[in-house]
């Protein structure tokens, strides 16, 4: 077998200059007539298409000015391809499969391997990949703002192109067309418009099977009762499981950008079932899922009418005044907020705070970065008072791009081209059981926090004519990363060490923003304990020590000594009246009903 295929040649830079110049007038004319014509583009997810096609504008002006960044991938990527053209052929006359360099899910059924042509469209799928954003990383002159936003839609483009994504390039899809006559492709067309009928005309895409969870039947199951309610949030208490409790109550505060009960999915994983069987009295927040009622509740309120309300409640059904505290995400935000706003009115109820996967130094936040910047915060504000409120999918959207093979496309190559029915999974369910964002509170948010830091600077926030200062907390802190967070990037979420007045605890798990978090004693992800909190979070990981277990033990131990001994199991209801059942009503209202 011959081939005289020739590879083409790497162009000439001068004729890129040339071609840029074309390509940025063209781009820019192509996407003012193509959000001139679909004005509701600009309703999907956080970001502003808009700004984007100007970063993409500014990029190609500056490969005009210098295009041997794309000279020089190309080039590259010539060399790598004639490489990899030879040994396709080799494999094609007979030669050992090529080595697949590293693990992708993309590419994990085994014709991706051991067919040639299909070994070779994955490779050189690869190849051009990383040639696109190599050439998209080496442009000169892009402020730090642009240069991320463009690398991340770029990724986000590269992705979308992966030949696992189409019926003709993907061997498992082909494959699995020829067994079922088609039927997959038929089953996947239903999926499809079933999809776009429960999005309301918009594609949201089913991770997980529906209709197999039932709150307070299936999922959320751990037994307890709402015993405080106001506009804001519902105030679970829950039933003890030992004779003897701790003194000291516990207070979870989840974040509101979703429910509480990722907490408490099954059994098995939930932190809030074991919590209550190692002898806490447990009290978690349950937020209200705002509506235009809501429009102009601030973070002040969520922190008066939710964290503070919840600790006078607390003191009401139990007689004690002091607590523990849990702040999640956000909610650790609020926890952080709260403490320094107590601390500047000398106010010690919190004993100890324990804080989830959670920012409140932003200096570097990582991808979520991309949707926040002046112009597109005004744009998403603008959005937001039409209705008083963000829409849950915009968020949803928002958080899956940073993880877009993994719970984007890897369900689209699911749903609609094998035509799978999506599986039960109770992390996905919960994912996909989003809430809304109260217009105030998150501008508020989204300003303060993500885009100008105030949090981490004294006095650069205040709540209730009280400026805040974290350098004045004490409270003891027990402070939780997660390894691969795109959410809260682990070394930003360290950055509180070098903040708070008192004495703290950094541990690192393994996996992700929720996985991490939930990672139950059995399960299989590991942590990292370190006694010191040098400057960096690098530093930390150095001498950092790996246990092969869950870190939920870890933190027992470390919360002990805060919890005041012991006293008689406490039942919900002997403070506070028991208004209903947990996991209450304020959890089951659905964004998207």
């Amino acid at each position: 077998m011959k081939s005289d295929s020739k590879m083409p040649a790497p162009m000439d830079p001068a004729v890129l200059a040339e071609r840029f110049q074309t390509l940025a007038t063209k781009s820019q004319a192509a996407v003012q007539g193509f959000l001139a014509s679909r004005p509701d583009v600009a309703n999907i997810g956080m970001g502003d298409p808009a700004k984007i096609g100007q970063a993409f504008f500014e990029l190609t002006t500056r490969l005009m000015a210098d295009p041997r960044p794309v000279a020089r991938a190309q080039i590259e990527l010539w060399e790598q391809s004639v490489s990899l053209w030879a040994r396709t052929w080799r494999q094609l006359l007979g030669g050992e499969p090529l080595p697949v360099n590293a693990p992708d899910k993309r590419f994990k059924h085994p014709e991706w391997a051991e067919n040639a042509i299909f070994s070779y469209i994955r490779d050189s799928y690869l190849l051009s990949a990383r040639a696109i954003l190599s050439a998209v990383r080496g442009v000169k002159g892009l402020d730090e703002e642009t240069s991320r936003k463009v690398e991340f839609y770029t990724r986000q483009f590269v992705d979308a192109l992966s030949p696992s994504n189409f019926l003709a390039t993907n061997p498992e899809v082909l494959s699995k067309t020829i067994e079922t006559g088609g039927d997959n492709l038929l089953s996947g067309l239903t999926n499809l418009l079933t999809d776009l009928q429960r999005g309301k005309g918009r594609l949201s895409v089913t991770m997980t099977d529906m209709d197999a969870f039932r709150l307070g039947e299936n999922i959320a199951t751990t037994p307890g009762k709402v015993v405080f309610q106001n506009e804001m949030i519902q105030l679970i208490q829950y039933t003890a499981m030992t004779e003897q409790v701790r003194k000291t109550p516990l207070l979870i505060i989840p974040p509101w950008i979703n429910k509480f009960y990722v907490l408490d999915l099954q059994p098995k994983n939930s932190f809030i079932r074991w919590c209550v069987g190692q002898g806490h009295t447990v009290f978690v927040i349950s937020w209200v899922n705002p509506d235009a009622r809501q429009r102009d509740k601030s973070f002040e309120h969520y922190m008066l009418e939710g964290a503070l309300a919840a600790m006078a409640a607390i003191e009401k059904a139990t007689g004690e005044r002091a607590v523990n505290c849990v702040g999640y995400c956000l909610g650790g935000t609020l926890l952080a907020s709260t403490l320094a706003y107590l601390a500047a009115k000398g106010d010690d109820r919190v004993k100890s705070a324990t804080y989830f996967v959670t920012l409140v130094d932003f200096v570097a936040s990582g991808d979520m970065s991309v949707f926040i910047d002046t112009e597109q915060l005004a744009a998403l504000e603008a959005r937001m008072n039409e209705k008083g409120y963000l829409d849950a999918q915009d968020m949803a959207t928002s958080f899956n791009m940073l993880r877009a093979n993994d719970l984007i496309w890897s369900f689209v190559v699911g749903n609609y081209l094998l035509g799978k029915e999506p599986v039960p999974f109770d992390l996905l369910y919960w994912n996909s059981d989003a809430t809304r964002m109260p217009a105030a509170m998150h501008s508020f948010y989204l300003r303060n926090m993500y885009q100008e830091n105030n949090l981490a600077r004294p006095g650069g926030i205040t709540l209730d004519g009280t400026p805040l200062d974290l350098r004045k907390i004490t409270t003891p802190t027990f402070i939780l990363g997660t390894k691969e967070d795109h959410i809260a990037p682990w070394k930003s979420a360290y950055r509180a060490t070098q903040l708070y007045g008192g004495p703290v605890e950094f541990v690192l798990s393994a996996s992700g923003h929720m996985a991490g978090v939930i990672s139950a004693p059995g399960s299989k992800y590991g942590h990292w304990t370190n006694s010191s909190n040098p400057a960096t979070a690098d530093e930390w990981f150095k001498t950092a020590a790996e246990g092969q277990s869950s870190w939920w033990p870890h933190w027992d131990g470390w919360v002990t000594p805060f919890s005041g001994g012991q006293v008689a199991a406490r039942t919900p209801g002997e403070g506070l009246s028991i208004i209903e059942d947990a996991p209450g009503s304020y959890v089951r209202v659905r964004s998207d009903a």
